[in-house]
């Protein structure tokens, strides 16, 4: 399932509990472990930038050292390296996952802040957004077990909610782990509408035939449970009202590219999710153009 895994540290609460998900999945999956503490560089006078560095350097190299010692424990391969770049972070997580071939980046999110809600730190929302490689978030309460046995896959029947489903199929297969397949049908998008019924009748059709695509898929890979569901309301309230109702251990969801500025935005869907949801969060990308 995995073969090269990634946790990026800078020492932090979140990253702690991304490293503790990251050699568990490590454990379950026989992967390696990289870690990398990356040093970003900014244009201070060259004596501040050199002292700067040399500084984040050594909180690096005491993290990962740390960090060895974790994975030598449960007897996980890790390799370790302090980058210290101009290049934006995010920018050189993913680069050192396509140059090592990393499967799945797992990374930590902030604390709660007012209003109950998630804020991601930026360098984990740019890495979200604009990755090819499946990104694991794990907030720094909330680690994923390896035996997890409940994964759920919202779809629309979209590009990206279809690759996200077949990741979470594969994982589903290779942890014996039951599948939920949900489609919530937007109201607010009915709302108002002349004829609002026969529109409301469609996307409930829409998003059945979407549902009964992923279970096709589920079936053929002969997974042990697979459930499927029609909800309607608000898509990102009826997905984590779910997923706390039926004690959903992985969410698996696509992401979709609106470009612009050279940034890749998440679904709005998705990115509320990441944000908010009790459980850790797998997002998957479209493959990349070649």
């Amino acid at each position: 399932m995995y073969n090269e895994i990634l946790v990026p540290t800078d020492g932090s609460a979140a990253a702690g509990t991304a490293t503790e998900t990251a050699l568990d999945l490590a454990q379950r999956f026989d992967a390696s472990l990289h870690a990398i503490t990356v040093v970003e560089l900014d244009e201070p006078p060259a004596d501040v930038e050199s002292e700067v560095a040399e500084e984040g350097t050594q909180r690096g190299e005491k993290t990962l050292a740390t960090l060895r010692n974790q994975a030598a424990d449960v007897g996980v391969s890790a390799t370790t390296h302090v980058i210290e770049t101009a290049d934006p972070v995010h920018q050189t997580i993913i680069d050192y996952a396509r140059d090592h071939d990393v499967d799945l980046i797992v990374m930590g999110t902030h604390g709660r802040t007012g209003l109950n809600r998630l804020v991601l730190g930026s360098v984990t929302e740019r890495t979200l957004r604009t990755s090819p490689v499946p990104v694991l978030t794990v907030h720094e309460d909330t680690t994923l077990d390896s035996d997890f046995e409940t994964v759920l896959v919202p779809t629309d029947g979209s590009d990206a909610a279809n690759v996200a489903a077949n990741h979470g199929i594969t994982i589903a297969e290779a942890t014996d782990a039951a599948m939920h397949v949900i489609h919530v049908v937007d109201l607010t998008a009915v709302s108002g509408e002349f004829g609002s019924a026969e529109v409301l009748t469609a996307l409930e059709e829409a998003g059945q035939q979407a549902v009964d695509d992923v279970i096709h898929r589920a079936e053929d890979a002969g997974l042990r449970s697979v459930e499927a569901s029609i909800l309607s309301g608000t898509p990102a309230r009826a997905i984590l009202d779910y997923a706390e109702e039926r004690d959903i251990d992985l969410i698996v969801m696509g992401t979709h590219g609106r470009t612009g500025l050279e940034r890749y935005l998440l679904g709005s869907v998705t990115e509320k999710i990441v944000r908010v949801a009790d459980v850790p969060v797998l997002t998957v990308s479209l493959p990349e153009k070649q």
